[in-house]
């Protein structure tokens, strides 16, 4: 089953990495920096590709927030105070927190619908946007063409002694969500101390 993976990969590197940036990104693109590494992608052609992924699932969120308030505040109720915090954002930083959303863990989907939901131009909002999506694939799959050999070690251990990867994997996966939890709740009570 590996091998058929990997054979996907080396044959449809590219709608693959396409689509997976559209989707969610990081993985897809150090993924794409380790075939960069072993030269099964070229390093240039694939920051290109993932950049126009990640620029493509923002505009269509872009556009799900601009057309579709209702739907969202219907559906996406539980998402409130996410959408609140994107909003709060917006306002106190403007036109960077376009290209910080990227790398905001849990607002990644939100801030672009969140915006979409604004009177934001969508001409500047596709403008910054493409931009920081290349910025993105770049600072990403850098790393990953680099150190290609490293990461294909480490898999290759992890593979080995799977027992010791999954509760370290687990537990740094549950800090990240922990500490950005914290950032959130201590935005919203900013924006609460504020309103009082």
């Amino acid at each position: 089953m590996e091998e058929l993976f990997v054979g996907w990969l080396k044959d449809y590197g590219y709608p693959i990495l396409f689509l997976w940036s559209i989707l969610e990104g990081e993985l897809g693109l150090i993924m794409g920096g380790i075939m960069t590494h072993t030269g099964d992608m070229n390093y240039f052609l694939a920051i290109f590709v993932a950049g126009l992924g990640g620029f493509t699932g923002d505009q269509i969120y872009f556009y799900i927030g601009r057309y579709n308030k209702g739907f969202i505040q219907r559906k996406l109720h539980t998402q409130r105070r996410k959408f609140a915090l994107a909003h709060l954002l917006l306002k106190k930083y403007g036109w960077p927190i376009i290209f910080a959303q990227r790398y905001m863990y849990g607002l990644r989907t939100v801030i672009p619908m969140s915006i979409g939901i604004t009177k934001y131009p969508a001409k500047d909002f596709a403008i910054i946007n493409i931009l920081s999506a290349w910025v993105w694939a770049f600072i990403t799959i850098t790393p990953a063409y680099i150190f290609g050999a490293e990461i294909l070690k480490v898999i290759s251990v992890s593979k080995d002694h799977w027992y010791f990867a999954l509760p370290i994997a687990g537990g740094f996966l549950f800090a990240i969500h922990t500490y950005f939890n914290k950032l959130e709740e201590y935005f919203l009570q900013k924006r609460r101390d504020r309103n009082r």
